[in-house]
C-alpha cells in the first residue's frame, strides 16, 4: 500500500461526510499543484498534508472549540502511525486558532490552500451548469473583491499566497486547473 493509499483509508475511517470528503480532495489536490510548483521534491508530503487537514472535522466540534482542530487531527494520526513532523506542523498550522504560527512553505501553502478550494466551489455553484468547467479565473479574481459573496471564506488567508511569490490571479488559476483535474471526484 502506498503512503497515499494508506492516507485516503485513514480518511475514509474518519470523514464519512460527502462535502468533508470533496474539500479534503479538493485541498490535496491543489497542495500537489503548489508543491510541483514551489518544493516538486516534497509534492507527496504537501498533498497528503491537504488530504488529511480536516481528519478531525467530525471528530470534534471546532466551532465551539476551534483550538483543537488540528491539534485533534494530530492525535489521530499518532494514533494511526501516520505522517511527520513537518505534515503534522501544516495542519495544525492551517488553523490560526490552534496556537502553531506559519514557520515554512509547507505552513503557508495549506493555510491559503484550504480556503481557496470552498470560494472555488461557491463560485462554481452560482453558473447556472454548476460545472468548474465554466469558471473563468477572471471570475476567481472578481469574486475576491466581493466581500458579501461567499462572506465566510477567508480572504485574508488567500491573499496570503502572496508570501511564497504567487500572485492571487496565479493562485486562482493553478487551484481552479487542480479542482478542475478532480471534477468528477468532487461532483463539479
Amino acid at each position: 500500500m502506498t503512503q497515499r493509499e494508506r492516507a485516503e483509508e485513514i480518511l475514509k475511517k474518519y470523514i464519512k461526510t460527502e462535502h468533508f470528503l470533496k474539500h479534503s480532495y479538493s485541498v490535496e489536490a491543489v497542495m500537489r499543484a503548489l508543491a510541483k510548483k514551489i518544493e516538486p521534491a516534497n509534492e507527496e508530503e504537501w498533498a497528503i498534508a491537504g488530504l488529511l487537514h480536516d481528519l478531525d472535522a467530525e471528530t470534534i466540534d471546532y466551532r465551539t472549540y476551534p483550538e483543537l482542530h488540528g491539534p485533534k487531527a494530530i492525535e489521530i494520526l499518532k494514533e494511526e502511525k501516520f505522517g511527520n513532523d513537518n505534515m503534522y506542523h501544516a495542519i495544525c498550522a492551517h488553523n490560526k486558532q490552534s496556537g502553531v504560527k506559519i514557520q515554512n512553505n509547507i505552513d503557508q501553502a495549506i493555510y491559503a490552500a484550504d480556503p481557496i478550494t470552498g470560494f472555488i466551489n461557491a463560485i462554481t455553484l452560482v453558473y447556472p451548469d454548476k460545472k468548474i468547467e465554466s469558471v473563468k479565473v477572471k471570475s476567481i479574481v472578481k469574486r475576491m473583491r466581493e466581500v458579501r459573496f461567499a462572506a465566510g471564506a477567508d480572504r485574508k488567508a488567500m491573499a496570503s499566497i502572496a508570501k511564497l511569490k504567487i500572485e492571487f490571479p496565479e493562485f486562482a488559476e493553478l487551484a481552479l486547473n487542480a479542482m478542475k483535474q478532480i471534477s468528477n471526484k468532487i461532483g463539479l
